[in-house]
């Protein structure tokens, strides 16, 4: 990746989690950690890889994305907002009363929210569904859906990758941000679901293991999925609360909104790697 696109996605991540904040502090609640861990990936998926119109979110023809860790819509709404789905302002209303931007996505209120989601594990099966109906209806359409390595405990996850297997389903791509923390802890100590990468084989999926917060990496992985004949799976190794110091791979940010104090610390941060990447 050349230097000028890499410095493009950089500041538009950075964008994003500075919309992270924005949206969880005025909300006093929502998913702060998960969310700017996936950062980059949303910035990847909606700068350089994904098929779709601003302006007509409902294109036909358009590439999906299902968000099947839902809690995690501070991160996606601020990628929208930043694509002009609807006005970054906006974002200071997630969660309130009357907002349009709930504590997880709304397909039938927000622009460019391709599923309703929320209930972990639920989404990717939705996404499969999807691919396979762009298959039977001969479209040249991908379907991109991003899992935590938490919600991969869930049972009805493996459901959708047979699923995926059976009906070749080569047109999906799901993408796992294995942060290492989940609501409760470590996912090594609530549940583990190690090894990904050899249960994603037995399952037949081709995959890659990446650094997810590196864009390089990213778009590296997203070459082998247009390469391969098989659903596939990336793998993204990343760090929970990536971007804002005190937040980086604390548990305890998985689902709390910043203090004012918090808020300032964290603005400044960002904005001070913003005005960087700007000068």
């Amino acid at each position: 990746m050349d230097l000028s696109s890499k410095k493009e996605l950089e500041i538009y991540a950075t964008k994003i989690r500075m919309g992270i904040i924005e949206g969880t502090y005025n909300a006093k609640a929502g998913h702060p950690g998960g969310s700017l861990s996936s950062a980059d990936l949303f910035a990847y998926l909606y700068d350089k890889e994904m098929r779709y119109r601003a302006d007509e979110p409902k294109w036909e023809d358009r590439d999906r994305f299902v968000l099947s860790k839902g809690h995690c819509a501070p991160g996606l709404y601020a990628a929208l907002a930043y694509k002009g789905f609807f006005p970054v302002e906006d974002l200071k209303t997630l969660r309130h009363i009357g907002s349009y931007l709930q504590g997880h996505p709304n397909m039938n209120t927000v622009p460019g929210i391709d599923m309703s989601t929320g209930s972990l594990g639920q989404g990717v099966s939705v996404a499969a569904g999807m691919a396979k109906a762009a298959k039977y209806m001969n479209k040249d359409i991908n379907v991109y859906t991003l899992l935590g390595d938490g919600e991969i405990e869930e049972g009805q996850v493996w459901e959708a990758f047979m699923f995926a297997k059976q009906y070749n389903l080569d047109n999906l791509c799901v993408i796992i941000d294995c942060n290492g923390l989940q609501i409760d802890g470590p996912c090594s100590e609530v549940m583990s679901a190690e090894p990904i990468d050899e249960k994603l084989k037995a399952f037949g999926f081709d995959y890659t293991v990446i650094d997810g917060n590196d864009f390089d990496a990213i778009e590296g992985a997203f070459d082998k999925f247009h390469k391969s004949d098989k659903p596939f799976a990336i793998i993204m190794k990343t760090v929970k609360g990536k971007g804002v110091s005190y937040m980086e791979n604390q548990v305890g940010w998985h689902g709390k909104a910043p203090n004012e104090d918090e808020y300032n610390i964290a603005m400044a941060e960002l904005g001070a790697v913003l005005k960087e990447l700007e000068a």
